[in-house]
């Protein structure tokens, strides 16, 4: 069993004051605030939020089009399995969905994961602490380049515009990384996982799985147009630079 127990965080702690009955003075106490605020606010925005997420998915989709043809097509003749890929995850309100991806591994991927990690201390040790590999033996010659720029995740904006994902949100998990989020996992449902955020824009895949989970904890408790729009400004020389990916 992984350890669960977060702290909680500076900006999530206000200070209460009130004055109750037979309490001649102010009594001053500390407040937890829940993530998203108050349901009345969540269900505010989530209108907003669903709109902001089709209208950006949609203009990126017709932006890229000819590229992302162009790249299929290229996949198609350099391997001839399938171009697509949908990974299986937990996504919003503990729903699960296929999160789309080009196909950047070996069609035997699980078998040739499975006996890495069997054979490999060293691997199994990153694993278990990441979930990632640095030198991932499933991977393609083309799937690693799509890979360090992140190019294999551009089938996710039909998630987004589906309805499984938003544009910024966490990282979208699978179902035995559940048990690893303890009792934060209820947080992480609250929101669509994202295309991008702040794990996408701070390390990546170079920051343990519990800074992981806190960095979601954070994504939920700031959630707004404005935390939005600076973490997709954040995300375009991240993936410039392929800093994280691997």
């Amino acid at each position: 069993m992984q350890d669960t127990n977060f702290e909680v965080k500076p900006d999530w702690v206000e200070a209460v004051s009130s004055f109750g009955p037979g309490t001649p003075s102010q009594e001053v106490g500390l407040s937890v605030r829940s993530p998203l605020g108050a349901p009345g606010r969540t269900v505010l925005q989530l209108g907003v939020w669903r709109l902001f997420d089709i209208a950006m998915a949609s203009a990126i989709l017709l932006f890229i089009l000819p590229f992302f043809l162009v790249l299929a097509l290229f996949l198609y003749v350099s391997d001839h399995g399938p171009l697509f890929y949908g990974h299986k995850r937990v996504g919003y309100r503990g729903r699960f969905f296929r999160c789309l991806k080009f196909r950047t591994m070996h069609v035997n991927g699980d078998a040739i994961l499975k006996h890495h990690l069997a054979t490999n201390i060293d691997a199994r040790r990153e694993w278990d602490e990441t979930r990632k590999l640095r030198n991932d033996p499933r991977i393609t010659t083309v799937g690693a380049i799509l890979r360090k720029f992140s190019l294999d995740e551009l089938p996710q904006l039909f998630n987004v515009i589906a309805g499984d994902m938003s544009i910024v949100g966490p990282r979208p998990v699978v179902l035995s990384e559940v048990e690893r989020y303890g009792h934060c996992f209820e947080y992480y449902c609250k929101v669509r996982p994202g295309l991008t955020g702040i794990w996408q824009t701070s390390g990546r895949s170079d920051v343990s799985f519990r800074a992981r989970v806190e960095m979601d904890l954070d994504y939920v408790l700031q959630k707004g147009i404005v935390f939005d729009l600076w973490l997709m400004a954040k995300t375009v020389p991240v993936l410039a630079f392929a800093r994280g990916a691997y």
